[in-house]
């Protein structure tokens, strides 16, 4: 199937990526072809009988990247854009997700060509139920541990934990999922892990760059459960939120906006557009607002060449995937705003995710402060030592994270070697 020129494949950005940061460790060319090449892809059908009585065959996939250092671990998504080159960068950054936040685990993700929103909760489950039977054989608490992802949550991971478990013996194996309701072993504080976690980097990087929390203000453009978070907490430690978006439209006040207040708009009406004493913008214009800190949390590809000259934050914290795009990276660079890149920045989901795996193994849980308490030195450590290696090689935050995580694999392939 050719491609139109005007479509991004995200493997080719990956592959580039981790070409760059080859360049600069003087990575042996073997070890990184080793790194460019996912360990396993397994595409499997997906045979479903909708609720009209008809079979409809769906198509999934599941790319293992990197296991050097611990399981794959990573999300499944539901959307009619999947495609297997998706999959396997998505695997390959969450092989940097997990390194970058030192969390024993290698980078796996999965996804399925459909259209959740016109599909039935019926229909859901057994499509869902006939995925996880398609992956049985490659997924476990100990070589794969999948997790929610774009269209997927705590139900979806329910399904495939009782469909695995049933198959697989017959006994309740929480172990083999993370995001999971809390009645069947989630864990405390994995709602907000997200949000809180960037808090703790903007924490950081206000510190290193001499910024005031108290008189910092901010913007975010989408308000979904990371940018809901993500505004709570840096209003916790003093800022002033000054404008922000969703997919409906944006809304500003120069005197701020209350985050908690926002929500309870947004649960009410379906959206932050019609806030009470806030005048209407568009998501172009949350990016370009004049504050101190920005946190886009919606799409990628949301800060371009275009306006990314416009943007006057000092400091970018990226809740979203992908919202950056290379071009754009380096003209923030050159204008010294300071960007916390995504793979560490949201960091904070997959550190809760490997926290809920420690619990399930051994049967025992922690209460919400020791999951904030232990997320908080990960996230810490983490971002302290991305801006030591960014120091370090005088690149930006994205260059450095990706440098520090494939150091780390590269490590861990070195030592454990190319047997058998």
């Amino acid at each position: 199937m050719l491609e139109s020129t005007t479509t991004i494949n995200p493997f080719e950005v990956a592959l580039k990526q981790l070409d760059e940061a080859a360049k600069l460790i003087k990575l042996d060319k073997g070890v990184q072809q080793v790194l460019a090449h996912p360990k396993r892809v397994l595409t499997v059908s997906i045979p479903t009988r909708m609720d009209d009585g008809e079979i409809k065959v769906f198509t999934g996939f599941r790319s293992q990247h990197n296991d050097a250092r611990g399981p794959f671990k990573g999300g499944i998504r539901y959307h009619p854009q999947v495609t297997i080159d998706e999959v396997k960068a998505l695997s390959m950054w969450m092989t940097w997700k997990c390194a970058i936040a030192d969390i024993p685990y290698g980078g796996g993700k999965g996804g399925i060509i459909c259209n959740p929103k016109e599909m039935t909760q019926g229909e859901i489950e057994r499509m869902t139920r006939r995925y996880a039977y398609g992956i049985a054989d490659i997924i476990g608490p100990h070589t794969d541990i999948p997790a929610p992802d774009v269209y997927t949550g705590g139900k979806e991971m329910s399904w495939i934990m009782d469909t695995y478990s049933a198959l697989k013996g017959n006994f309740v194996q929480p172990e083999l999922i993370t995001g999971k309701p809390l009645a069947i072993g989630g864990s405390l504080g994995r709602n907000e892990a997200t949000g809180r976690g960037l808090s703790f980097t903007v924490r950081e990087a206000a510190e290193k760059l001499k910024i005031n929390m108290k008189t910092a203000t901010v913007a975010v453009q989408g308000f979904g459960n990371a940018g809901q978070f993500a505004a709570q907490f840096v209003e916790e430690q003093g800022a002033k939120i000054l404008a922000v978006s969703d997919s409906k439209g944006g809304v500003y006040n120069k005197d701020g906006l209350q985050a908690g207040a926002l929500r309870k708009h947004k649960e009410k009406t379906g959206s932050v557009v019609g806030f009470t004493g806030a005048k209407a913008i568009n998501n172009e214009d949350v990016l370009e607002t004049d504050c101190t800190i920005l946190i886009p949390a919606a799409l990628e590809n949301q800060i371009t060449k275009k306006n990314a000259g416009k943007i006057s934050a000092k400091l970018v914290a990226e809740a979203a995937n992908g919202p950056t795009t290379p071009e754009a990276d380096e003209i923030l660079y050159k204008n010294k705003t300071l960007v916390i890149p995504d793979v560490l920045a949201n960091g904070g989901g997959v550190t809760v995710s490997y926290f809920e795996w420690l619990q399930n193994l051994r049967r025992e849980y922690w209460s919400e402060n020791e999951v904030n308490e232990r997320l908080d030195r990960n996230i810490t450590n983490a971002f302290l030592n991305v801006y030591d290696t960014h120091e370090k090689y005088g690149v930006n935050m994205r260059k450095a994270s990706i440098l520090l995580a494939v150091n780390r694999v590269v490590e861990a392939i070195k030592i454990r070697g190319l047997w058998p």
